[in-house]
Formats: C-alpha cells, sequence, structure tokens
C-alpha cells in the first residue's frame, strides 16, 4: 500500500495546488494509538449536515459542481465583499470554537513535488502553504496541521467539530487580521480526494484548513483521509503597517 504522503502534489502557474489527491504528509505515522493512549478518543468527525449538500450551502466558488456552475462572485454587491487583502505572512491561526490558537510555519514542497508538513513533534503548530495565496488575498490559501502524534491529539484533533458559521481568525505580519467565515467541514477518502473543489482558484478570499481524518486503517497504520474546512473573508481588522512580506 502506498503511503499518504507518497502523493504528489502539482502547483498551478498561480501557486495553488492542483493535486489529484491530497497528503499533504500529515496522515501516515501519526498515530492515535500510542503506548500513552491505551483507550484513545476517535477525533470528531464532521456531520453530514455541516457539508455541501443543499442549495443552500452550495459548493464553493472555485469549483463547478455536477448540479450547476460554480457559484458567481462577480454578481456580490460591493457592500457584500470585505476589502481583499495584499500578500503578506501569516503569523497565527485562531478558531474559537474548538480553542485553536497556534503559531504557523511556513510550508513548501519537497524535491519529489510533496507538501512538507509541520514538525510532527509540536503538537501546537499548524502550516500555511508559502507559494498559494496569503490568507485575506485573493485566491485559495492552505492552512494544515496533525490531528494526533504519539504523544496525544495535536493542533487540529478538533476540526472535524466545527460548524457551519464559526468564524476563523488568521493575524498576519503587516498587522492584518483576516477573519473568515466557515461555509462547510467535510471529509474525504483518500482514494476520493476532490482536488479541484479543495484546491481550485477563487475569485475572492478563501481559505482551506486541513487535517487528518475520514476514519483510520489499523492495520496499515494511517488515516484514511481527510478533514476539510471551507471558508471565506468576511472581514479585515487592525491597521496595515506595511511590512507584509
Amino acid at each position: 500500500m502506498k503511503d499518504a504522503d507518497d502523493t504528489r502534489l502539482g502547483i498551478s502557474a498561480r501557486g495553488v495546488v492542483t493535486a489529484s489527491l491530497v497528503s499533504l504528509g500529515l496522515c501516515v505515522g501519526v498515530v492515535l494509538v500510542a503506548d500513552s493512549l491505551r483507550t484513545p478518543t476517535p477525533p470528531p468527525q464532521p456531520a453530514a449536515s455541516q457539508g455541501f449538500g443543499n442549495a443552500a450551502n452550495p459548493a464553493p466558488a472555485a469549483a463547478a459542481t455536477a448540479a450547476g456552475p460554480a457559484f458567481d462572485v462577480s454578481k456580490l454587491q460591493p457592500v457584500d465583499m470585505p476589502p481583499m487583502l495584499g500578500p503578506a505572512t501569516p503569523t497565527r491561526v485562531r478558531i474559537p470554537a474548538i480553542n485553536v490558537n497556534a503559531p504557523l510555519t511556513r510550508l513548501a514542497l519537497d524535491s519529489s513535488g510533496r507538501l512538507g508538513a509541520p514538525p510532527e513533534q509540536s503538537r501546537n503548530l499548524a502550516g500555511w502553504y508559502g507559494d498559494g495565496a496569503s490568507p485575506g488575498e485573493v485566491g485559495t490559501a492552505v492552512i494544515a496541521g496533525h490531528v494526533d502524534n504519539k504523544r496525544g491529539p495535536a493542533v487540529f484533533y478538533n476540526l472535524g467539530a466545527l460548524k457551519k458559521g464559526a468564524e476563523v481568525d488568521v493575524d498576519r505580519s503587516d498587522g492584518m487580521t483576516a477573519v473568515f467565515t466557515v461555509d462547510a467541514v467535510e471529509a474525504y477518502d483518500s482514494r476520493a480526494f476532490p482536488s479541484d473543489k479543495v484546491y481550485g482558484d477563487a475569485a475572492r478570499a478563501e481559505l482551506r484548513v486541513i487535517t487528518c481524518g475520514a476514519g483510520f486503517d489499523k492495520k496499515h497504520y494511517a488515516y484514511m483521509g481527510n478533514v476539510v474546512v471551507f471558508a471565506h473573508l468576511t472581514a479585515a481588522q487592525g491597521k496595515a503597517t506595511g511590512t507584509g512580506q
């Protein structure tokens, strides 16, 4: 069986991940059943009601679906669109509903085209894909982190419990905070990962927050897929310092 982090990722001209499958280097050898956890509790998985499944909660602007064309952001009135931010290094992600408050480290592709992961030993550390959009900038920004490690739950252990409408805040090096609202939370098996839906480019500022999930394969000691949070920018707070990059 090929390890999940053997899945190779490609990058488009604008720096958007366009993988056929997701791995993020997060889902192999990062186990819930560790020596110190004899009676582990599996991480929560998103309920069907929190996903894209009805007309009131359509798929993200980045991707068209079988039900019809993608959402046309151009139809929004200017008052509906928060000001887009320029490029800046994100420094911290906060998700109050699930008590996440973690620093961010830059993630990059390795020589074989795979996206690296935050250091496994750092339980309260997430990463962002540094060659993609900055959180708050037009496009699809990507933040990823471990669900657990050999010592127990890690930064995104409770990501699957997040609900639509929850807030995700990303602090940036330019003094601004990009405020996102969750549109959906879904779990995908790695064998059927919808790359275009998750990573497709967007005409507005969107965010994906990703960790392992979709069940655990005890035989092969690996998670079977990923939990993905879809969110879009709804506010920009703070005062820009002009030192974003």
